[in-house]
C-alpha cells in the first residue's frame, strides 16, 4: 500500500473514467481528488500542495496542454497526461510542456498506478536529495535550521527579521498575530519595539511576495488584531 498522505488531483471530465482512476488509486492507499475542469485543478493546485496530477487533455473548458503549462509557472508537481489523444505529436507536446508521463485511453488501471507509484518514488528521492530539511505548507517550504523560506518553488530573499516575521506566521497558518506576539517572537529584547517596525516589515515583505507571484496577497491585515498568512 502506499502512503496515506500522498495526495492525487485527478483532472477528468468524463465521469466513469474518473471513478475508475479515483476507486485504482484510492485501493492503494492514495488520498485522491478529482476536478472536472482546468480552472478549477488550477486553482486547487494553487491553494493546495498535492504529490502528484493525472491530467486529461480534453476537457470542456481548457485543454489539459494549457493546464499543463499555466501550472508549470508555479509548480513543479509530477503530472501523468491520461487521454484518447495519442499521436506522436500530442505526446512529445505534452512532455515539452513539462509532463512527467503519457498514458493513452483505453488504460489499465492497475498500469496507471504503478505509473503513479514509481513517478512519486522519484520525486520522493529528488526531493530528499534537494529538498532535506525543508517542510511544506501549502504553496510556502520552509527551512528552519537554514533559515530559508520559499515561495511555490521561488526562494525568497529575506532579511534577518523578514525572515523571524514570516517563520512566525507560518508556524500557525492561518491564526491571527498581534503585532506583539511578533514582535516577541521575532525580534531581540534591545530591538525597535514600536508597531511600525512590524507594519514596516509586513510592508516590504508583501513586495517580494509579490515579486514571487503571490497573488492575491497571502497576509491578511486584520484592523486592531494583526496578521495572518494563507499558506
Amino acid at each position: 500500500m502506499s502512503h496515506p498522505l500522498h495526495n492525487v488531483l485527478v483532472v477528468e471530465d468524463e465521469t466513469a473514467i474518473a471513478d475508475t482512476v479515483l476507486y485504482a488509486l484510492r485501493s492503494e492507499g492514495y488520498a485522491a481528488r478529482h476536478c472536472l475542469l482546468g480552472g478549477e485543478a488550477l486553482a486547487q493546485l494553487r491553494q493546495q500542495a498535492y504529490d502528484l496530477v493525472v491530467l486529461d487533455v480534453g476537457l470542456p473548458d481548457m485543454s489539459g496542454f494549457e493546464v499543463c503549462r499555466s501550472l508549470r509557472t508555479f509548480s513543479e508537481v509530477p503530472v501523468i497526461f491520461l487521454t484518447a489523444r495519442n499521436d506522436e505529436f500530442d505526446r512529445v507536446l505534452g512532455l515539452e510542456l513539462g509532463a512527467d508521463d503519457y498514458m493513452a485511453k483505453p488504460f489499465s488501471p492497475r498500469e496507471l498506478v504503478a505509473r503513479v507509484r514509481a513517478r512519486l518514488r522519484r520525486a520522493g528521492a529528488g526531493a530528499a536529495a534537494e529538498s532535506a530539511g525543508w517542510q511544506q505548507l501549502g504553496r510556502f517550504a520552509i527551512d528552519r535550521e537554514g533559515r530559508r523560506i520559499r515561495f511555490g518553488e521561488q526562494p525568497l530573499d529575506l532579511t534577518r527579521y523578514e525572515y523571524a516575521l514570516m517563520a512566525a506566521l507560518l508556524q500557525r497558518p492561518g491564526a491571527i498575530l498581534s503585532r506583539a506576539q511578533l514582535m516577541d517572537r521575532g525580534w531581540d529584547s534591545d530591538a525597535d519595539s514600536a508597531d511600525r517596525t512590524v507594519d514596516t516589515h509586513v510592508k516590504t515583505l508583501r513586495a517580494k511576495l509579490r515579486a514571487a507571484g503571490a497573488d492575491p496577497d497571502p497576509i491578511r491585515t486584520h484592523r486592531g488584531l494583526g496578521y495572518a498568512l494563507e499558506a
